[in-house]
């Protein structure tokens, strides 16, 4: 096995996930020997396969009740006794290895996995599941690509014409036929997209069930940056949509920093969904990062507010006319877990139980004094398409009881079979994840 990307930590300046963030007050490393988290937030040490979390804005500390930490990961090989961990009843097999910067996966309407490996500027496709969990065929569909991240099938349904894919700086697309595995034809642009040198750089797409419009979510270019005063945020920290041409363009929902992580769409309702990083630099347990359902025209406070109408401090004053108006998301999740792709679970080999609920990659920390994340969470929406706040440890095992890192997951999706596969850039990996008791 190649020994995986490492990720370094920089001071006076960190630059983790794309996200250029100055640290000038950060503690520069992890607490030594640090005591038990207080509940409802945790850290890697209390991170349990079926363990149930819940926070709340009323649990939401004061900013600055702790010192901002610098404690990026520097991942390491997996250790040969290191393995993902999964509740009872689920067992872990690595569905491929030695990749590039694995990121977003998603599945083909035929089944076969479409991976984007943004370093290399690759998209990937892998077909078929052997009898011990590995991928039968892979194939680069296309290549030469600027740091794609998301991809998405159109039209809706069951025999796409074109494959879109998020590029950093504009959205392109490919002529498909059901079970290509290369690309045929020259690359489309569809329409360019804001960027930066610096900044978030994913760029994730999602279509609405009826094929009418395209969205596409652009992170910030920043932590906190006031788009007041910068103009290198317009149209940043937004959900965008457009006509699948790229035309009509409007903002859909704003003040979200970033989105680019993972867009869904819940196959029932036509709903959009995101997971979403909040900001840094405020402490250990702010601010909280989330997921939740996308109204249309909805603000979700960056960067003057966050969970609902609490100030940021550092802008503290800016726009009151604003306060009311902030949504608070569905599920905060611990902060700083990095949280990245989300899908629906529409399979039939899980348990009921889990029928249409959200499963997300967590990256993992690098502004807490003890890491956070680095595992998949199960958010129930107790078959009604509803969240009731609550989410769930599903994967860990990212981390060593010592807080070394060998795994970071990012892209998740359904197989056609009913498992879960999971992109790890971390070990370079794609994980499976079947149900195999009763």
């Amino acid at each position: 096995m190649s020994r995986p990307k490492e990720t370094t930590l920089l001071l006076p300046v960190v630059v983790l996930s794309s996200l250029i963030f100055v640290a000038g007050n950060e503690a520069s490393h992890a607490q030594n020997n640090p005591p038990a988290p207080t509940p409802p937030f945790t850290d890697y040490r209390y991170e349990s396969p079926g363990t149930v979390r819940k926070i709340t804005v009323k649990d939401l500390p004061q900013p600055y009740a702790t010192k901002s930490a610098g404690n990026g990961p520097d991942v390491v090989e997996r250790p040969a006794n290191a393995w993902p961990q999964v509740p009872v009843g689920f067992q872990v097999d690595q569905y491929a290895t030695g990749l590039n910067n694995p990121r977003l996966i998603r599945t083909a309407p035929n089944g076969d996995f479409f991976l984007a490996e943004s370093d290399g500027g690759d998209i990937r496709v892998f077909r078929g599941i052997t009898h011990d969990g590995k991928a039968e065929q892979s194939e680069v569909f296309a290549s030469g690509l600027n740091q794609p991240y998301g991809i998405a099938f159109y039209p809706p349904g069951p025999d796409p014409q074109w494959v879109y894919v998020g590029d950093t700086d504009a959205v392109l697309r490919f002529a498909y036929h059901r079970g290509d595995m290369k690309a045929s034809g020259k690359v489309e642009h569809v329409v360019d997209l804001p960027h930066a040198r610096n900044g978030h750089w994913t760029r994730d797409i999602r279509f609405s069930l009826d094929g009418k419009k395209m969205w596409v979510s652009v992170g910030s270019a920043s932590n906190i940056d006031d788009p007041d005063t910068h103009s290198g945020e317009k149209n940043r920290a937004d959900i965008l949509e457009f006509n699948p041409d790229g035309s009509g363009m409007r903002v859909y929902a704003y003040g979200i920093r970033n989105s680019g992580g993972g867009l869904a769409v819940n196959p029932k309702t036509g709903e959009l969904w995101c997971s979403v990083n909040e900001r840094d630099g405020l402490g250990d347990n702010l601010v909280p990062d989330y997921i939740t359902h996308v109204q249309d025209g909805g603000f979700y406070g960056w960067p003057w507010f966050y969970s609902g109408g609490n100030p940021d401090p550092r802008l503290k004053g800016k726009h009151p006319e604003l306060k009311d108006k902030v949504i608070v998301p569905d599920v905060l999740l611990q902060p700083h877990n990095a949280s990245l792709e989300m899908t629906f679970y529409d399979g039939r080999q899980f348990p009921a139980e889990y029928d249409g609920d959200i499963f997300a990659s967590e990256h993992g920390s690098w502004n807490k004094s003890v890491r956070a994340g680095y595992e998949v969470i199960r958010v129930p929406l107790h078959q009604t398409g509803h969240a009731s706040g609550e989410y769930e440890d599903f994967v860990t095992g990212f981390v060593t009881k010592d807080g070394t890192v060998w795994g970071r997951p990012v892209g998740i999706t359904v197989a056609k079979d009913g498992s879960l596969l999971v992109s790890d850039d971390g070990s370079n990996s794609i994980w499976r994840v079947s149900y195999v008791g009763k």
